[in-house]
């Protein structure tokens, strides 16, 4: 159903977003249809639309504003990636707007280029429109230079050329006048091409072909019984954030939404961790969406092989960037003013030992599932042997773990466990593939690794795992241990950590990924992926009830389109963190699967 948003013009910026995207491109749009980020002519490019993050200069977006405006609702069209907006004025009358971006395969390829496409449809009344289409350039630095003809505008951008073609006259948007809506109007901003045919039939013909799509890839989904709405729009918004093209996966579509407030904890997430991208695959996986992995795979596959021998970073560009030098945007004053603005990400120059096992535990699934039209083998299994060679390499050397602390390094007990993964997951692999010496190499490192972390990973004193070889503190990922199949849910070990991880981390519903100060100070906001692994744990351990309670909570404070951003502050339930974060709705599926009762118990 529709969600009302009751605004003003001068709200301020939140996270109440959804977002439309083809997986070339992504856009977020506000409750009012406001198009407020959008990257071109790539997820990670210069932000064309910026105003999210508040630019210096007037523009960065794309309004269709409505006179008299009085409040409006949203929603997405069923099993879609098609968002719908209704504005509403003071007299009754209303307008709607369709966004998406095409996707749909057409000539034996997928048809999904780098444009925007809208539709403005009067709702009753005489409703009384301006289009203020401002799209800047360098981050928000400058204006981009125009030309116009008569049904089209060009607008000369940072790193591509987008043409606008509508059946309102180009000066109409030119100078934003105000007219009344009395019949549709179709927007078409894309590749810088004379359009075969009218904006309102290439709309009328790409809109039907895009639903029938994103409708056919929902039906494939085996999702469970319980909260399928919240699984769809999961895992469509994941599906989202994969740049196709190379099959990378990108941690979220923002750069710099602050973890916390004025914290200076802003990040540039439009990148491929392969760490993130890995749980993104695995939680796709469960619901039956393989391509996804195919193509991640393909991507690791390319930067494999052009690393030769060398340790593997954490995290890359889309097209296989291997350094993100970080810097700060001076035009872009940061969301509701918290700056910095930070492009590129300086965690490519880190250690972060458990990718080897995150690549391994990806890429599993394509030597058993007999779906797969081009399944896992000998061959692929070599590369793949060069994961494991590394985690054993680099199992019990220090690194800045899974959260990336800048200025510490240790022995990571998650790092040296995802480490062990790698080579158990390889034993298996070995097997399948019939390779036995392979097998039996792979079974015996991967013994000998897990006894010597469960020598040094275990506190005695406390009676509990420690985030650190010879450790004294607790983090969330030690929640994972059973998930990644290195100590059994009903181990009483397992049991007390878990235990211990609620009491010492937990803030009611929410769980931190750790409470001790960092190169920030201590965290102020919980990390939703923590407490979906904390729910996850509850339901391993049998304390099915509680997790249930708070896994409801946590679909509650989905924004109103069922998305999710990185952090949750636990006083008010407001979203803080990038957007929307592939790692929240990764743990919300993997949750709702857990915990959901089975279709044949149900019907």
């Amino acid at each position: 159903m529709p969600t009302p948003l009751e605004e003003t013009p001068d709200s301020q910026a939140n996270l109440a977003l959804g977002v439309i995207g083809n997986g070339s491109v992504a856009a977020l749009i506000d409750g009012r249809g406001r198009i407020v980020w959008c990257c071109l002519p790539r997820l990670d490019s210069d932000a064309s639309f910026c105003a999210l993050l508040s630019p210096q200069r007037e523009g960065g977006d794309w309004a269709i504003q409505l006179e008299d405006f009085d409040h409006s609702e949203q929603h997405y069209l069923p099993n879609t990636a098609v968002l719908v907006t209704r504005l509403f004025d003071r007299h009754g009358a209303g307008v709607e707007i369709v966004d998406y971006m095409p996707r749909f395969r057409s000539r034996g390829r997928f048809y999904h280029p780098v444009l925007i496409a809208r539709r403005v449809r009067p709702r009753g009344g005489a409703p009384r429109i301006r289009v203020l289409l401002r799209p800047l350039c360098d981050y928000g630095a400058r204006a981009p230079q125009t030309t116009s003809g008569s049904n089209h505008i060009r607008f000369l951008l940072s790193d591509v050329v987008q043409r606008l073609t509508s059946d309102v006259a180009s000066p109409m948007i030119e100078r934003a006048l105000p007219f009344i809506l009395e019949r549709p109007a179709h927007f078409v901003l894309g590749p810088d091409e004379t359009l075969t045919h009218s904006s309102a039939d290439f709309i009328h013909h790409t809109l039907e072909r895009t639903l029938a799509y994103w409708r056919e890839w929902v039906r494939n989904l085996s999702i469970p019984y319980e909260w399928q709405e919240a699984v769809i729009r999961a895992a469509i918004t994941l599906k989202l954030c994969q740049y196709e093209a190379t099959g990378a996966i990108v941690a979220a579509l923002t750069t710099s939404i602050p973890e916390s407030p004025g914290s200076a904890r802003n990040w540039d997430y439009r990148y491929c961790w392969l760490r993130d991208a890995a749980f993104t695959v695995r939680a796709l996986n469960r619901l039956g969406a393989t391509r996804s992995m195919e193509e991640y795979i393909r991507y690791v596959f390319n930067l494999v092989a052009a690393d030769g021998e060398r340790e593997i970073g954490p995290v890359f560009g889309i097209t296989f960037e291997h350094e993100l030098n970080e810097s700060q945007v001076e035009s872009l004053e940061g969301y509701r003013g918290m700056g910095p603005v930070r492009v590129g990400n300086d965690a490519w120059r880190q250690r972060q030992n458990d990718v080897y096992g995150s690549v391994v535990l990806a890429s599993a699934q394509t030597y058993f599932d007999r779906r797969l039209e081009h399944p896992g083998d000998e061959i692929s299994f070599r590369r793949l042997e060069r994961m494991g060679k590394m985690a054993l390499r680099m199992a019990e050397q220090p690194d800045a773990g899974l959260w990336e602390f800048r200025g510490r390094a240790a022995v990571h007990t998650y790092s040296a466990a995802m480490c062990w993964a790698a080579c158990e997951r390889l034993a298996h692999i070995a097997t399948e593939l019939g390779l036995d010496e392979h097998a039996r190499d792979w079974h015996d490192e991967a013994v000998a690794l897990h006894d010597r972390i469960m020598a040094r990973a275990w506190n005695e004193q406390l009676g509990t795992f420690v985030d650190a070889y010879d450790g004294e503190h607790l983090d969330a990922s030690l929640l994972l241990l059973a998930d990644i199949g290195f100590i059994d849910a009903m181990d009483p070990r397992f049991i007390a950590t878990v235990d211990a991880i609620g009491e010492k981390l937990g803030r009611g519903d929410y769980l931190f990924r750790y409470i001790a100060p960092d190169d920030f100070g201590a965290p102020e906001t919980s990390f939703n992926i923590c407490t979906f692994w904390y729910i996850d744990a509850l339901a391993a351990t049998g304390r099915k009830e509680r997790a249930r309670a708070m896994f409801e909570n946590m679909l509650a404070q989905r924004n109103p389109l069922g998305l999710l951003s990185e952090d949750i502050s636990p006083n008010t339930g407001e979203h803080w963190g990038n957007f929307p974060q592939t790692y929240s709705m990764v743990g919300l599926i993997q949750a709702a699967m857990r915990l959901s009762r089975r279709w044949e118990d149900a019907l």
